[in-house]
């Protein structure tokens, strides 16, 4: 699921490590194809390529694999790359709602694998506009925590620079602006020297919905099943799960 939060690690455990880094790999190198399809190979005249190589580098994803993304999206090899952008709503356990964001070349496979992983654990297709209200995009930068590093000196670093709040979690510290800010925020980062991640536009929820123990397993099943389709980019969702139900579920572990 897209942007931090306190029960990600919990889901994380569940997840098998090489294919969720097999994942991400294909999210990058999706990216740096639509870029470099758009604005060419060339990263010193393609800024969002530029940014999309240096995300992947910064996530490990190999320098092959890299050049050959910029080589495909630019048509020098010969492929065709034509993504879609789609978002799909969900309703799932307990009244949440998932705002799942796809990349695809097929309109017609993505909308199918959504729908039967949905179904198939518990959830709800919605109606266009009918979750999407629920949702706000914002700017969201994962700062690193580091010994001695607080939440006031981050907010100090990128106050300037439009962001509109700091929030600590177990992990990082999120910056959260407008999205239009984020180039300026990465800048402030940058020359404050803080190591960040996760630097992307983000559908963040208005308000969330708390959930039990037996919602949060199905919740996390739900959201775990949509992330592991090829065309999927993204899951947002409005569930929080407390503290006590994550306990809960670590010693069910």
């Amino acid at each position: 699921m897209s942007g931090h939060s306190k029960w990600a690690t919990t889901k994380h455990k569940k997840a098998a490590i090489d294919a969720k880094r097999a994942k991400a790999f294909a999210k990058y190198i999706k990216g740096i194809e639509v870029a470099a399809r758009m604005g060419g190979a060339d990263t010193a005249g393609n800024p969002a390529l530029e940014l999309a190589v240096s995300k992947a580098k910064k996530n490990s994803v190999p320098n092959d694999n890299i050049d050959r993304a910029v080589k495909r999206g630019a048509g020098l090899t010969g492929e065709t790359i034509d993504y879609s952008e789609i978002l799909y709503e969900a309703r799932g356990p307990q009244g949440t709602a998932l705002y799942i964001e796809c990349l695809t070349d097929n309109k017609n496979r993505a909308a199918s694998e959504v729908r039967v992983a949905v179904t198939r654990h518990g959830g709800t297709m919605a109606d266009s506009g009918s979750v999407a209200y629920l949702f706000e995009r914002k700017g969201v930068v994962e700062v690193a925590k580091t010994d001695g590093l607080t939440e006031d000196d981050v907010l100090m670093a990128v106050l300037d620079a439009g962001a509109d709040e700091v929030i600590e979690e177990s992990e990082v510290f999120e910056v959260v602006s407008e999205a239009t800010d984020l180039p300026e925020i990465r800048k402030a980062l940058d020359e404050s020297g803080l190591d960040y991640n996760n630097d992307d536009p983000q559908f963040r929820p208005t308000m969330k919905v708390d959930l039990d123990a037996e919602g949060a397993k199905k919740f996390l099943k739900l959201v775990d099943a949509v992330e592991e389709l090829d065309d999927v980019q993204n899951v947002y969702s409005n569930a929080d799960i407390p503290e006590s139900v994550l306990a809960e579920l670590e010693d069910e572990d």
